[in-house]
């Protein structure tokens, strides 16, 4: 299936705001975002997970849905 959000933004976000879970909430994964949030991303380790994930091309949205396309 294909989706309708993109790899930069998502990439963008978590890049400068990873730590307070901005990507996940673009992504549409409300909850995930309201636990990095409050854990400040897992005092970063979950923000650089985060951040391989979304170069690889791994990264989902909150459908399962694999986000590959920069723009």
């Amino acid at each position: 299936m294909n989706t309708d959000k993109r790899l930069l933004p998502a990439f963008l976000l978590c890049l400068f705001l990873g730590s307070l879970g901005l990507h996940r909430f673009y992504a549409g994964k409300i909850g995930t975002g309201v636990l990095m949030l409050l854990t400040l991303g897992g005092l970063g380790i979950w923000t650089l997970i985060d951040l391989i994930m979304l170069v690889c091309g791994a990264f989902k949205d909150r459908n399962g849905n694999k986000i590959t396309q920069w723009t």
